[in-house]
């Protein structure tokens, strides 16, 4: 059973583009649901704010997704910041993100104060997401504190993947769920506007989600969460790497840019492209007073 009714659907641009803030989306809990999505670039980010998805996250996934590696804690705040500038300098609707990666704020609350005020600042985002509860809980208060907004994230946390024995499911027994429930709440009494659930059961979010007063997004999390987010790059099919069974493909355009790509060589090769609607004309009389090509230029250049 759903904790909301399911919402009258919209066309895009329906709304009016105000931009979202943070307020916004505590206001969404119970009286609508929350779409967000991770972009990392100005086109991508371009194109999912132009569709009015409320929450952009540049997330540190962008180390797999955009940089090949094989997981998220390399990627290092410079790489943070320089994705945060591309993404915000392209959005005008979307309240946008910020991963916080790792150890940029587990050390201590001045390291996380001075590492999200970077990308406040250098960024230009408007709120930060950090992983985990209990121990970064006095993080979370001193952001809070110094007027950044946090979204909390638990369940399964991709920077403590290690700890955690791989990409498993989170709160499958009854003592892991409580705990999840726990950190929840001590994540919303520290300030938390919302808070993220990865790879959680779907009766454990449902229940956490009815027991906080703030917005849950789920991913992995069943349809009882206030939100939901994907990976782009996951739901457009725009990489053969393993997709995870929450992922739902709504396009499969890996597909499309072979079959373009593989056009484009055949046609270059072939001397189809480019074509006369390709190129630029030179007025004859121009080219007249250009006059023959110079024998001794002929061949330079080449080899």
């Amino acid at each position: 059973m759903s904790v909301h009714p399911a919402p009258e659907r919209s066309a895009p641009h329906q709304q009016a583009r105000r931009p979202v803030g943070t307020l916004d989306v505590r206001a969404a809990k119970g009286a609508r649901r929350i779409a967000m999505l991770t972009a990392y670039d100005a086109p991508t980010a371009a194109l999912v704010d132009g569709c009015d998805i409320d929450i952009i996250l540049v997330g540190d996934s962008l180390g797999m997704v955009m940089l090949g590696r094989n997981d998220t804690l390399s990627v290092t705040m410079d790489e943070m910041v320089h994705h945060c500038r591309a993404v915000t300098g392209s959005v005008a609707r979307a309240l946008v993100v910020a991963d916080m990666p790792f150890l940029s704020y587990e050390t201590s609350p001045a390291d996380a104060l001075r590492n999200a005020g970077r990308l406040f600042r250098e960024g230009g985002v408007r709120a930060v997401k950090l992983e985990g509860a209990g121990p970064y809980l006095p993080q979370v208060r001193a952001l809070v504190d110094a007027g950044i907004p946090v979204m909390g994230h638990i369940g399964l946390t991709p920077q403590r993947v290690a700890q955690l024995g791989g990409f498993k499911v989170q709160g499958k027994t009854a003592d892991a769920a409580r705990r999840l429930l726990d950190d929840a709440l001590a994540l919303e009494q520290a300030g938390c506007f919302s808070i993220v659930l990865e790879c959680v059961p779907s009766p454990v979010a449902a229940r956490i989600t009815t027991a906080l007063t703030i917005p849950t997004i789920g991913i992995g999390a069943g349809p009882d969460c206030d939100g939901q987010v994907l990976v782009l790059h996951d739901m457009l099919g725009l990489q053969d790497r393993m997709v995870p069974r929450f992922v739902k493909r709504y396009a499969n355009l890996a597909g499309q840019v072979t079959a373009a790509v593989t056009a484009y060589k055949q046609e270059v090769e072939s001397g189809v492209f480019p074509g006369p609607e390709h190129g630029f004309a030179m007025a004859d009389e121009e080219l007249r007073q250009l006059g023959p090509l110079d024998e001794n230029v002929t061949g330079q250049g080449k080899g």
